[in-house]
């Protein structure tokens, strides 16, 4: 078993991932990318560093009954892919606690108004395989407790559920 969480910056894949009680190997890609070296340089604009794809699906290859998560984790194979959701607004209060401008915060929420991230992951994996959570004022134990009922298949996918269009 193969399960990615993904979902833009700010709604809370690390810290849901942090919180679960899983048999799987839990990896943070992003810790991965910093700590293997697997980037191709620095977005100067953005102030990140950019990830070398190939090198992280090299280094996923052959791993099975893991967990990973980032906002890149969509890009890999995998057996289900979980995209957490977030109010834009609170993507903008989120980064901004960590220290994010407010230019990468809006960014950030804009993306997450647009459903790029659950768009991409449909395009890429079907919405078969495509379950979105909500974590807007949700305590990280219940979105890891959504994340491991995605795991042990006691929910259906769910892509399209979320909707923040209106924000814009």
């Amino acid at each position: 078993m193969r399960v990615a969480v993904t979902g833009t910056p700010g709604t809370g894949k690390t810290t849901a991932a942090e919180h679960l009680d899983t048999d799987l190997d839990v990896f943070h890609l992003n810790d991965i990318i910093k700590d293997e070296g697997f980037s191709t340089g620095i977005d100067e604009d953005r102030g990140s560093l950019v990830a070398d794809l190939d090198k992280l699906s090299e280094w996923l290859d052959g791993r099975d009954d893991v967990l990973f998560e980032s906002h890149l984790a969509h890009h890999f194979d995998a057996d289900r892919v979980i995209v957490l959701r977030a109010h834009p607004e609170t993507i903008v209060e989120r980064l901004r606690e960590r220290g994010d401008d407010d230019s990468k915060a809006y960014e950030n929420a804009e993306s997450e108004a647009l459903d790029v991230i659950l768009g991409e992951a449909v395009e890429e994996h079907g919405m078969e395989s495509v379950y979105e959570i909500e974590t807007t004022d949700r305590d990280p134990d219940e979105v890891a407790q959504e994340i491991q009922a995605v795991v042990d298949g006691e929910r259906e996918p769910s892509a399209g559920t979320v909707s923040y269009i209106d924000w814009l």
